[in-house]
């Protein structure tokens, strides 16, 4: 039983699992420990889990957070390792994926209009729209040498792929 600010007791209702819910949401904590580096990493990796049932996806959510553990050779040849840390949470999606379908929310309660529009972001800083910005170089570097040297390669590829048409099209 939970107390109410004004000691009452608080019977417990367990949150609504559809019978027929499939799918999940689990926000997995993963931190990067860079060898020779005083700051990790952390990311909150928000990922769909299929399931049958809450029992399931918690097990399933932890095996994902398990295979996502790895440690590799950065570009200034430091050790990263991804060490997964557990969940932050775990949520069911009530409806049927599809366009709309509500997957979460987060509730808050008395907003002024000054706290709702703090909440809006511009279309321009959008993830999804927003340019990258350079990474601040004292941050530390975690991308994977090995996948690095494979893009480069690959530029490189395309960069040589690229000149030979040039060239076809001048002859």
């Amino acid at each position: 039983m939970s107390l109410k600010a004004d000691g009452t007791k608080m019977a417990y209702i367990p949150p609504y699992i559809p019978k027929d819910a499939k799918w999940y949401i689990a926000e997995l904590v993963m931190e990067c420990q860079i060898e020779g580096e005083s700051s990790n990493v952390v990311h909150i990796d928000i990922v769909l889990v299929r399931a049958d049932s809450p029992k399931e996806a918690f097990e399933k959510a932890e095996q994902l957070g398990r295979e996502g553990e790895d440690s590799y050779l950065n570009p200034n040849d430091q050790r990263a390792t991804w060490i997964y840390r557990g969940l932050r949470d775990l949520n069911v999606v009530h409806d049927e994926l599809e366009h709309g379908t509500e997957l979460m929310f987060e509730e808050k309660i008395g907003l002024s209009e000054d706290e709702v529009k703090a909440l809006l972001t511009s279309k321009s800083q959008l993830n999804i729209f927003r340019l990258d910005q350079p990474r601040d170089p004292s941050y530390p570097n975690y991308i994977s040498k090995e996948i690095m040297e494979e893009v480069l390669d690959m530029m490189r590829d395309d960069d040589s792929q690229h000149s030979v048409e040039a060239d076809d099209l001048n002859s």
